[in-house]
């Protein structure tokens, strides 16, 4: 090495890509080439997904591939790639499964001679299949059986060693695969590679399961560090990288998105500042969720894409509600200029909902994002902590890329002084709407109101909020009321302020 640069990696090395984008984003480009990395996880986790993955990426770039199986025969190997919709084709794959013999008690001893440290015959044979075929990628499938072979702690460590060695200097990038079957975990090899990539798998108590990963280690090279939710499906390995907001820098604007109800924007002082975030916050069925597919629909009227993503109702009943209102959503979507998510945070990672909103910005250049409901989303997450943290990630991102975000969030209850959020996100938004009940005349009533305004000033008064087949309407303030936020107000004027507020 000649020289290095400031970041602490070798300028001249070159990366192997490892047929998984997410994860090569993650290691900033792949495995550095001609090391050794280790990739350890439970039963399940998607270790042989992952080798396969690596090899077959190897083959499409044109290299000679060697895949080291010691535990699965040709057979089951042909059913994992089957099941992907992957041709094993060109792929020199070299069956080393133990035979009944060594896997006798008395037959236990180290793959090493005792008094030397030197390869035994079915290392050599390996080494052998390199000679003749100078792979660029070599993957071994896994190491638990050569562990079960060698018997203790020093001859399993030998033989890694001597596996290290014997790749020392050969242009040959090696991926070590390893189960996971304990809460122990064996250092010995991961002290020897290159890197170390851990895969993990929870089970939550109720939805299906969930997977994640993290870099352990990475010598000589920047990693996006923290974990990474991965889902296992039909084409392999999808890994999504937890979103740094900090590797997101854009240019502020000051423009404003209208609703395109004019009461309404006179409220937020002109409407959203493209780039900021807005919540909309209050009681079920007070207009929260009506209010953003307005927004949506006014920007796709401008011509510009929005996307939906929503956790509490279906698309069909998005779009019904919206006709119901005068919006015709349905015309939106069906020109692409509106998308509509339904998300089940049962099913969904909170990695694979990040990644779905950067898909939505960068690939289809969405320029608002509506979530609905922050209360789905809560759900979504295994460890509620940690919401606030990627939220504000979230919120930043989107910032720094000029997309507006709607946020939609339910109080517990329908009326009365102490209604709560399941999470408080009031002060991550930009714009906080307070959407409430109150009672006059007989009827049940609805109320909005601006609470907060980061992007200028705005109206602080209270007023009625109308939903009609004809659309949206914002009344003039409930001048005559005091106590509408407590839902039960006091009549303070003249008898006629809930006419004046509907009309």
């Amino acid at each position: 090495m000649n020289d290095t640069p400031a970041t602490g990696t070798v300028a001249s090395s070159a990366k192997d890509s490892t047929g998984i984008g997410g994860l090569d984003e993650i290691l900033t480009g792949g495995f550095t080439r001609d090391r050794i990395y280790l990739a350890e996880g439970v039963p399940g986790s998607g270790k042989t997904t992952l080798g396969l993955q690596f090899a077959l990426e190897g083959l499409r770039r044109g290299e000679s591939v060697l895949y080291v199986s010691l535990s699965e025969t040709l057979g089951e190997l042909q059913e994992v790639a089957t099941s992907h919709g992957w041709s094993l084709d060109g792929l020199a794959i070299r069956e080393l499964a133990p035979s009944e013999s060594s896997l006798r008690p008395d037959e236990q001893y180290t793959m090493f001679h005792p008094s030397e440290v030197e390869l035994s015959e079915a290392t050599r044979s390996i080494l052998a299949d390199v000679e003749t075929l100078r792979p660029a990628r070599v993957v071994f499938d896994s190491l638990s059986e050569l562990r079960l072979l060698a018997g203790t702690s020093l001859r399993y460590r030998r033989q890694i060693m001597a596996l290290k060695q014997a790749f020392a200097g050969r242009p040959t990038t090696v991926l070590l695969l390893d189960d996971v079957t304990n809460n122990d975990q064996d250092l010995q090899v991961q002290t020897l590679v290159h890197g170390v990539l851990r895969l993990e798998q929870l089970d939550p108590e109720y939805g299906a399961e969930r997977r994640r990963l993290r870099v352990v280690k990475y010598r000589g090279a920047q990693f996006r560090g923290g974990y990474h939710d991965y889902v296992i499906r039909t084409g392999g390995l999808t890994v999504f990288p937890r979103l740094r907001a900090r590797d997101h820098r854009g240019i502020p604007s000051q423009e404003k998105l209208a609703s395109g109800v004019a009461n309404l924007d006179a409220l937020l002082g002109g409407g959203l500042r493209r780039g900021n975030s807005m919540l909309l916050v209050g009681a079920a069925g007070t207009g929260k969720s009506s209010v953003a597919a307005q927004f949506a629909a006014a920007c796709a009227a401008r011509g510009e894409r929005a996307a939906m993503f929503i956790f509490d109702e279906s698309p069909t009943t998005l779009l019904a509600r919206c006709a119901g209102l005068g919006i015709d959503m349905q015309a939106h979507v069906d020109a692409g200029r509106v998308s509509v998510q339904a998300v089940d945070p049962a099913e969904m990672s909170p990695g694979e909902f990040t990644t779905a909103i950067r898909r939505a910005v960068e690939v289809h250049q969405a320029s608002l994002v509506v979530i609905d409901s922050l209360n789905g989303y809560l759900n979504a997450m295994p460890e509620e902590r940690f919401l606030i943290i990627q939220l504000h990630e979230l919120l930043t991102y989107l910032g720094e890329h000029a997309v507006s975000a709607i946020l939609v969030s339910a109080h517990q209850g329908l009326v009365g002084q102490h209604m709560v959020s399941a999470v408080d996100a009031t002060y991550l938004a930009d714009a906080v709407v307070l959407f409430r009940y109150f009672e006059a005349d007989g009827q049940v009533r609805q109320a909005i109101s601006v609470m907060k305004n980061r992007s200028g000033a705005h109206h602080r008064t209270i007023c009625e909020l109308t939903l009609a087949r004809d659309g949206i309407r914002v009344g003039r303030p409930l001048a005559d009321f005091r106590g509408i936020l407590t839902g039960v107000p006091v009549h303070s004027g003249n008898g006629n302020g809930s006419e004046r507020a509907a009309k």
